[in-house]
């Protein structure tokens, strides 16, 4: 599912590394976003739905177009994302960041304070504001507009999301952050008093706990204090394209959304960027490095992700960069000839 804006372009990258590495891998293409819209009349039509549930991953690449917040609702381009999510229960977001040694003078901050980051933001994906109803625009008795949304979890959806981020944890280096808003927010204060809870059975395992705005400042001040971080869906969001700086660009960010079983959705979290599309700028190694997640989560090969991962690492060893991480004495590529480096290394 390419979409829109880069989608396409960072898309087709990742699939020239998938035809490299894993050449008897079966794939099919769907529309979806504006594409489906201007196809079919909706974000997500039935037979994209239908094929993404009939699929063992599916490969995203972004949705969305200027004006699109004017549109109703059921026809703006990112409603289809939000109905993937649901509609196959993906309700797990990782979010790795992970800044390459060869990156750490593309990032805005000093070298001191990114060198040897590497932490994962799980954003929980099918709650929260997101979903909460009721939600709206409507009038009252004085004639005023007013707009509301409700923020809304249940216990269970809680239990499921701290459980993945401990056992997430116990893969990496046992440390889990639980980002609330438990001062202000009572739908906080049980994501905390949940998160406790399933902690208890983690032993092995250490807890903490941030407010959304000492977790911003902190991630800003010292990210190699933090290994998983586990939060909601608007603050995950949030927090996720912040840690990109980190890494020295959002396209550099992969995401792997995940349920119950093998099936994800991965994408970069960079968003369809209409300003640089069709014009070989955008940076694809955020698509490819999501590609790499699809081969090690619900293809089980952990050894064709480290190929892939290792050869983006020996692509940037080489000296090649996109114009969102080009350093002076390093050369700028565009789109494509960053993949053919990427396929090249492998």
């Amino acid at each position: 599912m390419a979409g829109d804006g880069i989608g396409p372009e960072v898309t087709a990258q990742a699939v020239k590394v998938l035809r490299k590495v894993l050449p008897q891998a079966e794939t099919e293409e769907a529309p979806v976003g504006l594409a489906a819209i201007d196809a079919r009349g909706v974000p997500l039509p039935d037979e994209s739905l239908a094929l993404a549930r009939r699929a063992d991953a599916i490969l995203f690449g972004a949705v969305g177009g200027p004006g699109e917040e004017a549109l109703p609702r059921d026809k703006r381009p990112g409603t289809s994302l939000l109905l993937l999510r649901e509609s196959l229960q993906l309700y797990a977001n990782f979010r790795p960041a992970f800044l390459f040694p060869e990156l750490v003078g593309a990032s805005t901050f000093k070298p001191e304070v990114v060198e040897g980051v590497d932490l994962v933001i799980l954003r929980e994906l099918t709650g929260d504001v997101y979903f909460g109803q009721p939600r709206g625009i409507e009038t009252d008795a004085s004639g005023q507009r007013f707009g509301f949304n409700t923020m809304r979890y249940t216990e269970s959806e809680i239990e499921r999301i701290a459980h993945a981020a401990f056992r997430a944890a116990r893969q990496r280096r046992r440390k889990v952050c639980s980002v609330d808003k438990a001062n202000v927010l009572e739908v906080m204060q049980l994501w905390r008093e949940v998160m406790i809870r399933v902690g208890r059975e983690y032993p092995d395992v250490e807890l903490s706990h941030l407010f959304i705005d000492a977790a911003a400042m902190s991630l800003m001040r010292t990210p190699k204090a933090f290994d998983v971080i586990v939060t909601g869906n608007m603050f995950g969001d949030i927090l996720s394209d912040a840690a990109a700086m980190l890494t020295g660009s959002i396209g550099m960010l992969p995401s792997a959304s995940l349920g119950e079983g093998d099936k994800g959705l991965y994408e970069p979290i960079h968003g369809s960027a209409p300003d640089i599309a069709g014009r070989n700028l955008a940076n694809p190694l955020a698509a490819i490095l999501s590609l790499a997640m699809l081969l090690r989560h619900s293809f089980g090969l952990d050894d064709k992700a480290r190929q892939v991962e290792t050869a983006v690492r020996t692509a940037l060893a080489r000296g090649f960069r996109t114009a969102d991480i080009h350093q002076p004495g390093t050369e700028r590529v565009g789109t494509d000839q960053m993949g053919d480096a990427v396929v090249q290394a492998l």
